[in-house]
């Protein structure tokens, strides 16, 4: 997937310095609501298990990790992934994070909603769906922009990093 001067593809293990570089620098940005990332990606050797162990679900079709790469640099910038994939409907919960300095500039609502028009098609998902908390101002602004509705608030939902129980707004788009 392309636009601008921006691409998407699926991570790799072979991304893994890469990747790594991206967390690190972001991870006090991550740290509260990317819990698993944070948590499997506190050293290279652990995010080369990580990234294994994700190579093996996207063969079983459980998890899609997929990042944005700056295509004049060939920097990752971005990262954007489809978890609690539910085949029966089908159905799955979309993530996404992009780093400090290409954040607010309109790249992740674009990534955003090309991503979702992929998912769409690619997967034949009947409806994709996040989660965010009040606080994150710009999650909720990309998901307005991208078409998804708020379906409610689920209270107690997540446990954060520091492991404060929170609330989260769960909202939903279908295709």
């Amino acid at each position: 997937m392309k636009f601008d001067n921006y691409s998407i593809r699926l991570l790799t293990v072979e991304d893994l310095k890469p990747y790594f570089k991206l967390v690190e620098k972001n991870r006090s940005r991550l740290e509260d609501f990317f819990t698993g990332t944070v948590s499997k990606t506190q050293t290279l050797e652990d995010t080369k298990t990580f990234l294994v162990e994700i190579t093996e679900l996207v063969k079983n079709k459980k998890y899609f990790p997929y990042i944005i790469i700056d295509n004049s640099t060939g920097t990752i910038i971005g990262f954007l992934d489809l978890k609690n994939i539910d085949w029966n409907i089908p159905k799955s919960e979309l993530g996404c994070y992009i780093d400090k300095d290409y954040s607010g500039k309109g790249i992740t609502s674009k990534a955003f909603q090309l991503f979702c028009d992929f998912c769409f098609t690619e997967y034949n998902f009947k409806k994709l769906f996040l989660r965010t908390h009040a606080s994150n101002h710009s999650a909720r602004k990309v998901a307005e922009k991208c078409g998804f509705e708020i379906e409610g608030t689920i209270r107690c939902d997540y446990k954060t990093t520091s492991g404060e129980i929170v609330d989260l707004i769960y909202y939903g788009k279908l295709n």
